[in-house]
């Protein structure tokens, strides 16, 4: 019996029956639901033309969305990178043999992780300042909080990682004289970003869509410049919200599909790599032995 039959059982003729009858009410019930929405809304008026013209006119995108657009990827991709390798020492700090590592890695781990975002971003910007006597700009605020928010959430998906894996490849590592950090570096992080890379995309998602926080600090990004600037000039403030709503959309998906692609590279390179073929005992001659040196 596979692994898939015992985890999942087949539907009969009466469950397979049962599903159709459910999707084919859930489906209907999506369609009136969004029915009911576009009735809504066009009976506000949200669906005439001068609501929607601007997004035909140059000087929208170029003055709004696009400048917005551009604040919101650097916000985003810097805290990625700076989100990663924040995860990555404090996951190798919580797994420490050392306690004076083990525990203050530990506790400032799970303090970033339970402060909001919000309210981090709303300190670094306006708290800050009074400790370090200068100011702290909006976008490095917001990058920032971003960093020790997701960057906590990734040392705990690393950590995972790095447990999940079994623990004869560390002890084959260390019998053939590699120290901690060679292990580390060479054997556990690598399989355990490939193990977790469905969680750290995940929250790489979130953290492109947490950058829409910024509004708390004025950082014009998307959601700024794209439906509050833009809707506080045209009145159309639903519109706005929907065309920005699509760009997040289309932003995750792509970074979703990257990392499809990555990980099926990475499985392909995995599939095609050689292995050592063992040695047969039907070899002529039978196996070699090799006599002790006196």
């Amino acid at each position: 019996m596979s692994a898939s039959n015992v985890l999942y059982d087949h539907p009969g003729p009466r469950a397979r029956i049962r599903n159709a009858v459910l999707s084919v009410v859930f489906g209907v019930g999506l369609v009136a639901l969004l029915w009911w929405v576009y009735r809504k809304f066009d009976e506000a008026g949200q669906w005439e033309a001068h609501l929607w013209k601007p997004f035909t006119e140059t000087s929208t995108w170029t003055e709004f969305i696009v400048p917005g657009l551009q604040q919101t990827l650097l916000a985003a991709s810097t805290g990625m990178v700076l989100s990663l390798a924040f995860g990555i020492v404090f996951a190798v700090g919580r797994l420490s043999d050392h306690r004076w590592v083990r525990v203050p890695s530990g506790a400032i781990v799970e303090f970033f992780r339970a402060v909001p975002l919000l309210l981090m971003i709303f300190f670094i910007f306006y708290g800050v300042p009074f400790l370090i006597q200068g100011p702290v700009s909006a976008f490095w605020s917001v990058v920032i909080g971003l960093t020790l928010y997701n960057g906590s959430v990734l040392a705990e998906a690393f950590r995972a990682g790095i447990r999940s894996i079994p623990g004869g490849q560390s002890e084959a590592a260390y019998a053939v004289g590699m120290r901690k950090a060679q292990v580390m570096r060479l054997i556990l992080i690598p399989q355990a970003a490939r193990a977790m890379l469905p969680v750290i995309v995940s929250q790489l998602v979130v953290l492109l869509k947490d950058t829409a926080l910024g509004y708390i600090v004025a950082f014009p990004e998307l959601l700024q410049r794209g439906v509050n600037d833009l809707s506080a000039n045209y009145g159309n403030v639903v519109a706005a919200a929907m065309v920005v709503a699509a760009i997040y959309i289309v932003i995750n998906t792509l970074l979703t599909l990257l990392a499809n692609w990555l990980d099926g590279r990475t499985r392909r390179r995995a599939s095609r790599a050689p292995k050592r073929a063992a040695p047969s005992s039907n070899q002529v001659g039978g196996p070699a032995v090799v006599e002790p040196q006196g």
